[in-house]
């Protein structure tokens, strides 16, 4: 399988996950194909992700098992990012944590113990709050109180929704939106756009020229432009094609599926 003329222009090729290479479970249309065109370019690839229910090692097994390829030092997460960043600050030794159990593992590995359902709750050094479908109203109240008294708040990202076999469920951005406005405050960005976690996936990849490959205008695409690189849209999730043509600055690539645009169609 030859690669459309645009991916022979590039090195690397970093990729989201939902909406993009998959949703839920499910490969998009031939995205395997089209990851294993890639390599077999010579392509090096990195899955860049604000998914915050799985380790990187969950996510490869759950990969495989969907039929792409991936191994742990090609996964991306808004995990890692917050696990770094919470470790590189000395003044969060407490955290009041909203979010699934990778989430909660990636806080304790950096060396934070979490104050969830203490007494020491409300006091709180930082609040790390990322999207979970088992969102609860006490968490909310909980990461609020904490805020008030205080605390630093520190976001997996601005996602609204991400997208699912039964539609757009509430993503990490919602969160994040009803704790600023609860608290009066402003979170602190770990995941994309910021361009920290891009940078972060570069670094693995080396030196190059490289594209960056996803469904959403505010996290992918503006992600890619904070880092420096360049972005394209496939439209598998939550962006429309006239959204996409609204653009500005606008994608140098937009198609209907992954497979779509690594081979032409």
């Amino acid at each position: 399988m030859s690669l459309s003329p645009l991916l022979r222009g590039y090195d690397h090729v970093l990729l989201d996950l939902d909406g993009c290479v998959r949703i839920g479970r499910e490969p998009t249309p031939r995205a395997p194909e089209a990851i294993d065109a890639l390599r077999a370019a010579g392509k090096r690839i990195a899955f860049v992700t604000n998914a915050t229910e799985h380790t990187p090692e969950d996510l490869v097994r759950s990969l495989w098992r969907s039929g792409i390829r991936a191994s742990v030092e090609e996964i991306v997460t808004v995990g890692t990012a917050v696990q770094f960043l919470v470790a590189d600050r000395p003044q969060w030794r407490t955290a009041y944590v909203i979010g699934p159990p990778a989430i909660w593992r990636h806080v304790q590995d950096a060396g934070a113990r979490i104050v969830n359902g203490t007494e020491e709750a409300a006091v709180a050094d930082v609040v790390v709050a990322t999207g979970t479908k088992d969102l609860a109203f006490e968490e909310l109240k909980g990461a609020t109180q904490a805020l008030l008294e205080g605390a630093d708040l520190l976001s997996g990202g601005r996602d609204r929704t991400f997208p699912t076999p039964d539609g757009p469920w509430p993503g990490t951005g919602a969160v994040a939106a009803f704790l600023e406005y609860a608290a009066e405050v402003t979170a602190e960005m770990v995941g994309k756009p910021d361009p920290g976690i891009f940078r972060t996936a570069l670094d693995r990849l080396g030196p190059g020229r490289a594209l960056m490959v996803g469904d959403r205008l505010d996290s992918d695409l503006d992600g890619a432009h904070a880092a420096g690189i360049d972005g394209a849209i496939v439209l598998s999730g939550v962006t429309t094609a006239a959204q996409a043509a609204a653009a500005d600055p606008p994608p140098v690539a937009v198609a209907a599926t992954l497979a779509d645009l690594v081979l032409g169609g």
